[in-house]
C-alpha cells in the first residue's frame, strides 16, 4: 500500500505529503515544517477532537519550532455541522492571520477548514482523527449551502495525518461509516466500466488501479474494524485516503462514485438525516444503503441478455426532450433543487438517433461486459452481511427511509447527476421500472425484507 501511496502522490494535483501510522500524530510538527517552512500554524478543532488531539497537535508543532497563533476550538453543542456560514465565520478569523490553519478532526471539520483555505488562497494541513470518510485528501469540500448539501469546489490538504491507534479508538460509528463510504467503491467500479465501454467517460487504468487495487483488502476484515483492531484500521484508512487521491488525480470523484452516492446525495440535498439526534446520520451510512440498492439493481439487470434487446420498440418508446423535463419537474418538486435538477437530467438525455446507436453498441459488447461487471460486484446480500458486521445500517429502515420514498429513490436518484450509471443504462434500456417492480415484488430482493414493523 506505501507504494501505491508514493504512486498517488505523484499524481495528484495537492496533497504532498501522507502519513499513516499508529504515533502518526507526534510527526506533525515535522511534517508541517517540511512542507509549508517556518510560517505560523493555527489548530483548528472543535471541543471533543481539541481535548482528544489537538492539544497534541499542539505540542508537536512547538516541538518543532513551528510558531503557533491562537487555535480556533467549535463549540461542541450542538454538534458541528458542514454548513458554509461556519466557512464563512472561519475564513474571516483566517483572514487577518498570516498563518497556515491544521484542521484537527474529521469530515465535517476537514471540509469546513478546506472550503475556508480555499476561500483565501492558502494551503492547509489535516489531522484526521476517525476513518470515517474518503474526504480527507479529496478535492472539493461537502457543505450545506441554501439548505442543501452540495460539492464546493477547493483544493485537498497539502498534508495528511492519520494516527491509527486514535482512529482505531474513535466511536464505532464512524468507523463504520467510513465502510459504508469505502464499500460504494464496488459498484462505483461497476458504473465506470459501463460508462466506459458505451463511450460516455473512459477509465484511466491507472487511476482505477489507486481504487480498485487495494479495495477488497481493505473491505475484507469488517468485524475486526467494528473491534477497534489497529490493524483493520489502517486497511480501511489506506483504502479511504487512496480514494481520495485518485480523485485528485482524476480531477473528478468518478473513481469514487456512482449510483450508490447518487442515492445518498438525493437525500442529503433533501436533508434527510439532518436533525437526527445525538449525531447526524453520516454520509457513510447512506451510501451503504446505497450501495446494497445498486448491486441489487445490478443482480436484476445481469439476469437479462441485452444482446437481445428490441432496440426498435425501446427507441420508439424513448421519451422527447420537453417530455423527459416534465417528469423531472414532476418527481422533484422542490423549488431549491428542482432547476439544477433539470440541468444535470438534460445534460444525459439523447435524441433517438444517438439512443439507436448507443443502445447497439450495448448488445454488440454485452457478452463480454456482463462478465466483467459480474467479476467486478458483490452479491447484494452479501454487502449487507460486511455493513452489519461493521456496525453499519444495512437496510433503508435502519436510516429511517419510508418505504415508498426508498423505492422511489431508484427513479428520482438517475435525475440529479449528469454522471453516467447504471440507473441511465436501465432507464436508456427502457427497464428501470420493470426491474425496480421485481426488487420490490414479495420474491425479490427488497420484498423479501418487507418493511419493518
Amino acid at each position: 500500500m506505501a507504494d501505491l501511496i508514493t504512486q498517488a502522490l505523484q499524481d495528484a494535483t495537492d496533497t504532498k505529503a501522507v502519513v499513516i501510522g499508529e504515533g502518526a500524530i507526534g510527526q506533525a510538527g515535522q511534517v508541517f515544517k517540511d512542507l509549508f517552512g517556518p510560517v505560523q500554524a493555527v489548530v483548528v478543532a472543535d471541543e471533543r477532537t481539541f481535548e482528544l488531539a489537538g492539544k497534541q497537535v499542539s505540542s508537536a508543532l512547538a516541538a518543532a519550532g513551528v510558531e503557533l497563533a491562537t487555535p480556533h476550538v467549535f463549540p461542541g453543542d450542538p454538534e458541528l455541522y458542514a454548513k458554509y456560514e461556519n466557512c464563512e465565520a472561519l475564513r474571516d478569523i483566517l483572514a487577518p492571520l498570516d498563518a497556515v490553519a491544521v484542521a484537527v478532526g474529521s469530515g465535517t471539520l476537514n471540509d469546513i477548514v478546506k472550503r475556508a483555505s480555499g476561500e483565501l488562497g492558502r494551503r492547509y494541513m489535516v489531522v484526521g482523527t476517525a476513518a470515517s470518510m474518503d474526504g480527507y485528501t479529496a478535492f472539493g469540500a461537502s457543505i450545506a449551502l441554501d439548505g442543501f448539501k452540495q460539492t464546493l469546489s477547493c483544493p485537498a490538504p497539502y498534508g495528511c495525518i492519520a494516527d491509527l491507534a486514535l482512529m482505531a479508538a474513535a466511536p464505532q460509528v464512524m468507523t463504520a461509516s467510513g465502510y459504508g463510504d469505502l464499500l460504494g467503491k464496488v459498484p462505483a467500479g461497476a458504473d465506470w466500466i459501463l460508462a466506459d465501454v458505451l463511450g460516455a467517460e473512459a477509465i484511466d487504468q491507472s487511476v482505477w488501479e489507486l481504487v480498485q487495487g487495494p479495495l477488497r483488502g481493505a473491505l475484507s476484515r469488517p468485524a475486526d474494524l467494528a473491534a477497534g483492531d489497529v490493524a483493520a484500521t489502517g486497511d480501511l484508512v489506506e483504502g479511504l485516503v487512496m480514494s481520495g487521491l485518485a480523485m485528485q488525480a482524476h480531477q473528478s470523484s468518478r473513481p469514487a462514485s456512482g449510483a450508490e452516492h447518487q442515492f445518498s446525495h438525493l437525500w442529503e440535498m433533501e436533508g434527510h438525516g439532518v436533525d437526527v439526534t445525538p449525531r447526524r446520520l453520516s454520509h457513510g451510512f447512506k451510501v451503504g444503503i446505497g450501495t446494497v440498492a445498486i448491486a441489487a439493481l445490478y443482480e436484476r439487470l445481469l439476469e437479462r441478455d441485452l444482446s437481445d434487446l428490441d432496440i426498435d420498440s425501446v427507441v420508439a418508446a424513448w421519451p422527447g426532450r420537453d417530455a423527459m423535463e416534465a417528469e423531472v419537474r414532476r418527481l422533484h418538486p422542490d423549488p431549491r433543487l428542482v432547476e439544477e435538477t433539470v440541468v444535470q437530467a438534460l445534460a444525459k438525455w439523447l435524441p433517438p438517433e444517438q439512443l439507436r446507436a448507443r443502445l447497439e453498441l450495448l448488445a454488440s459488447v454485452w457478452p463480454d461486459v456482463s462478465v466483467r461487471l459480474r467479476n467486478q460486484l458483490l452479491p447484494a446480500s452479501e454487502l449487507q452481511e460486511m455493513l452489519r458486521a461493521a456496525g453499519a445500517p444495512a437496510h433503508p429502515q435502519d436510516i429511517g427511509l419510508d418505504w415508498e420514498r426508498f423505492r422511489a429513490t431508484y427513479t428520482r436518484a438517475q435525475m440529479i447527476r449528469k454522471r453516467y450509471t447504471v440507473l441511465d443504462l436501465a432507464l436508456e434500456t427502457g427497464l428501470l421500472d420493470a426491474l425496480v417492480d421485481e426488487l420490490f415484488a414479495p420474491d425479490g430482493f427488497w420484498g423479501r425484507q418487507a418493511p419493518r414493523a
